[in-house]
């Protein structure tokens, strides 16, 4: 079996704007949100609305990022499984 490792497949510049993005929709949200003309407990619901939501999003993708990951580790096996017995396979060879 090879000891191969999983190639990363996004670059320190596309992970530094991914967490930019998110850093400054999260102020602009949490300032649009405590500058509302509103009551407090409206503000105070729309923040956990906010909170919630982020979180939900969180952990959808790190389910989806783990199923793909655990697809990619089963098939790895298989072809390192089939890639053995193809090469320990003599088809001149007698087996008794």
């Amino acid at each position: 079996m090879s000891d191969t490792p999983v190639k990363q497949q996004s670059t320190a510049a596309f992970y530094g704007q991914a967490v930019a993005s998110f850093a400054i929709a999260m102020t602009a949200t949490a300032i649009g949100i405590f500058r509302l003309d509103t009551d407090a407990w409206v503000r105070a619901f729309l923040a956990i609305a906010v909170l919630y939501l982020v979180t939900s999003a969180f952990t959808l993708a790190k389910v989806i990022r783990d199923r793909q990951e655990a697809g990619q580790i089963v098939s790895r096996v298989d072809q390192a499984r089939l890639d053995r017995l193809l090469a320990e396979h003599d088809p001149f060879t007698e087996k008794l």
